[in-house]
């Protein structure tokens, strides 16, 4: 299996298709899944003659489930590892809900001043901030957060079949067509992962200051958002997150829920097709 070991020791699992001299497409996930999730993504982007790039981030899937560096600095540095060891250039970063905080850091921290990256891609992405502060009036109470790693803590097998088939996916919307195997999937990845690397997760996606990251990052960065995402709102997100990007383009989806990069993967690899392309 590949991996690549960090500067701190940590291994590192990723996976690379396609010819290595085609433009690398670089995906990053959401917690508390895994590379796995991108699956229609890697395929589609695979078809069509890219190189297609992706890993699991520490404690996630099938990488190290080491007992620190749970944070987005961290999160930022592992990918930069990964890119490093595949020597990957003019690459275009695709970030989803926490991974789409991992991809502002790393492009603003790693990728732009290496001179990496072409564009960048945030979908139903948590920057700048979700946490509800005085800054940051608009956001989510700490006690939001707060349940989430009580649930984690009480049941965490549970709550990764509570989350997939309720609010993630719009599963518990009026009409919605429930996708068993989808569920199925996201408690199969959920739980290949640590605790506490997923306990310690939380904060980061949900604490982590992102302002500077946007305002950091000046290649084409393409923001995509569901309108009924229930997981990270909108308001809370891609609305500010736009305001801060120097060089950014903002596409919403009416009644799209957070995890539409799966339940509609048709209509959003033909856009993100049509970004990388353009």
């Amino acid at each position: 299996m590949p991996f690549v070991t960090t500067a701190d020791g940590t291994e590192i699992f990723f996976k690379d298709w396609g010819p290595k001299d085609a433009q690398p497409i670089v995906f990053h996930h959401g917690w508390p899944l895994s590379s796995d999730d991108w699956d229609a993504q890697m395929l589609f982007f695979a078809g069509h003659g890219y190189r297609v790039v992706a890993h699991d981030r520490r404690g996630h899937g099938r990488s190290a489930q080491v007992p620190d560096g749970h944070d987005m600095d961290h999160y930022a540095a592992d990918a930069s590892a990964v890119a490093e060891h595949l020597n990957l250039r003019n690459a275009v970063h695709i970030g989803h809900s926490t991974g789409g905080g991992e991809v502002a850091r790393y492009v603003a921290k790693h990728g732009e001043p290496q001179g990496r990256v072409a564009k960048a891609v945030l979908v139903s992405a948590v920057p700048p901030l979700m946490l509800k502060t005085e800054a940051n009036p608009e956001g989510l109470p700490i006690e939001v957060f707060d349940g989430f790693r009580k649930a984690l803590a009480d049941n965490r097998a549970q709550f990764f079949l509570d989350v997939p088939t309720g609010p993630f996916y719009g599963f518990n919307r009026e009409g919605a067509e429930v996708h068993q195997g989808v569920i199925r999937n996201w408690w199969r990845q959920g739980m290949m992962g640590s605790a506490l690397a997923h306990y310690a997760g939380i904060k980061a996606f949900s604490e982590t200051d992102q302002t500077e990251d946007l305002k950091a990052i000046s290649v084409p960065t393409l923001v995509l958002h569901g309108e009924d995402d229930q997981i990270v709102p909108i308001h809370d997100a891609a609305l500010k997150a736009i305001e801060l990007l120097r060089n950014g383009t903002l596409k919403t989806y009416p009644g799209l829920s957070h995890g539409m990069l799966t339940v509609n993967a048709d209509l959003l690899n033909a856009d993100l097709l049509a970004f990388v392309r353009g």
